[in-house]
């Protein structure tokens, strides 16, 4: 009798923990109101956007932004991050890693090439990995007080995404993504003023 309760157990467990990713999303959303993270799935396309203001120049946050052979170090679940080839126009990127949490754990492997518009625009477009389809544009916006990054990205994954569930998680994976980043770039900054 116990030996067929366990799938049962297991699957009980599995919606726990996807109740409680939910739940943390719309908490971190609540406490990190300054990043901005929207996630639609349409059929098995995944679309992301993010917004948010940074109070640093665009070169400052295009430095960390394009800094992929340091990634690893400031970015969580990132194993790898390695520029193949570089011009001055575009970088080539092969990046491992994971996304999602606990058994909505699933590892990335890509190879993207990103076209690059100094301080104002970078596009990414993954040539290669285990992803159908994964391209990106990221803004920098310049105003009077810093710098506001727009983030669009449109993503087909191998596996299938559960909506509600896997909405959650992406939302929630993004605004950790994005939040390192952020701090990457205040403790950059800080670090060049304390030098000064």
């Amino acid at each position: 009798m116990l030996f067929n309760c366990r799938p049962a157990l297991r699957y009980l467990l599995t919606i726990a923990l996807a109740l409680f990713c939910l739940f943390a999303t719309r908490a971190k959303a609540d406490a990190d109101p300054a990043i901005e993270v929207s996630v639609r799935m349409q059929g098995d396309e995944v679309f992301v956007d993010v917004s948010f203001h940074v109070r640093v120049t665009p070169q400052e946050v295009w430095e960390v932004m394009t800094d992929y052979d340091h990634a690893t170090e400031f970015i969580s679940k990132l194993e790898k991050s390695v520029i193949l080839s570089r011009t001055d126009e575009m970088l080539l990127v092969s990046q491992k890693g994971t996304m999602g949490w606990g058994p909505f754990s699933v590892p990335i492997e890509t190879v993207t090439q990103v076209h690059l518009t100094p301080y104002t625009e970078m596009q990414g477009r993954m040539i290669s990995g285990n992803m159908k389809k994964n391209q990106s544009t990221t803004r920098l916006i310049a105003d009077p007080s810093g710098t506001r990054v727009v983030y669009h990205l449109e993503s087909i994954p191998e596996v299938w995404i559960p909506p509600l569930i896997g909405r959650a998680l992406v939302e929630l994976e993004t605004r950790a993504r994005f939040r390192q980043l952020v701090d990457e770039i205040l403790r950059r900054k800080a670090s060049s003023q304390a030098k000064r």
